[in-house]
């Protein structure tokens, strides 16, 4: 198996994309007061779904459905597991810092990468995968209150379900010749309609119909889910499974930056610490292998 190069055009669009995943987690706390989190779950992607659609009716691509199992499977485990697993954590009464726990998502990609797709981590793999790995548990905070151990685990179980989605996904693309518009409006399709059960089963507050909710669900919609998952399936298209999901590790950094710059929660040392570990495990990840890959 050929590795890899470095793709720089992939870099910029997962610097797009951990921006706008990172706003997010903003805007949804803003929204926590408007709409009940499954609700918030389901109509972002039902709206998602839509303005896709309609994409792929104006450029006339195509519609066809992508290959079953594993468009199933990414949508079970990526699209829909993760973000009801967390909203179930913060239910549970979990403490906010415990949806951080949900960001150890990268390190289970590490782990099924290398059992499905046998993506053996380098010397420079394990290094960012060390820096990092001390970075988040500053930010995690574990020694202080982390609320039940069952929104814990729920948010241990959202970001294990992510990883598994995000291989299945590199999967289907070393397998089949999907365009990733299409594969990215069909998982907004499925998302909406795998949370439908969870909406129905569990009660939530009553929606609050206000601008605010309009503007947050516009940005949730358009700008998160759209086009946010439009660039990740791109970029996890372009690089191996565990330099993606290595760099989906900049979300929890830029939702630190930003809850300090937007909500006055000012980080503590130890947390602007992990910050800066992070993101030294991310120039890592992404440094050139230096090893030059023979033409067949």
């Amino acid at each position: 198996m050929k590795a890899q190069p470095a793709d720089r055009a992939a870099l910029f669009l997962m610097c797009i994309t951990v921006v706008l995943w990172g706003f997010s987690w903003i805007a949804m706390k803003h929204l926590s007061d408007l709409i009940g989190p499954f609700d918030l779950v389901m109509t972002r992607y039902a709206l998602a779904f839509v303005i896709l659609f309609l994409i792929l009716l104006a450029t006339r691509q195509s519609l066809k459905f992508p290959p079953f199992w594993l468009t199933v499977g990414t949508a079970v485990f990526q699209t829909t597991a993760f973000q009801c697993l967390c909203q179930l954590a913060l239910i549970s009464g979990g403490a906010g810092h415990v949806v951080m726990l949900a960001y150890m998502m990268p390190f289970w990609v590490v782990l099924f990468a290398w059992l499905l797709l046998g993506e053996r981590p380098m010397r420079r793999h394990v290094l960012a995968f060390v820096l990092a790995g001390v970075g988040l548990v500053a930010i995690i905070a574990p020694w202080q209150e982390m609320g039940s151990l069952h929104g814990s685990l729920l948010a241990v179980g959202g970001g294990m379900s992510w990883g598994l989605g995000v291989v299945l996904t590199k999967i289907m693309f070393q397998r089949h010749k999907v365009p990733v518009l299409n594969l990215t409006t069909w998982q907004m399709f499925l998302g909406a309609l795998f949370t439908l059960p969870v909406v129905l089963l569990f009660p939530q507050q009553a929606i609050v119909w206000k601008a605010d909710l309009f503007w947050g669900m516009a940005y949730m919609a358009i700008m998160a889910s759209a086009l946010g998952w439009w660039l990740w399936l791109s970029v996890v298209q372009r690089v191996s499974a565990t330099v993606a999901g290595m760099s989906s590790l900049g979300v929890p950094v830029v939702t630190v930056i930003l809850a300090w710059l937007l909500l006055a929660e000012r980080p503590t040392s130890v947390e602007l610490l992990g910050v800066a570990l992070i993101m030294a495990g991310l120039v890592v990840i992404n440094l050139p292998s230096g090893r030059k890959v023979k033409k067949a």
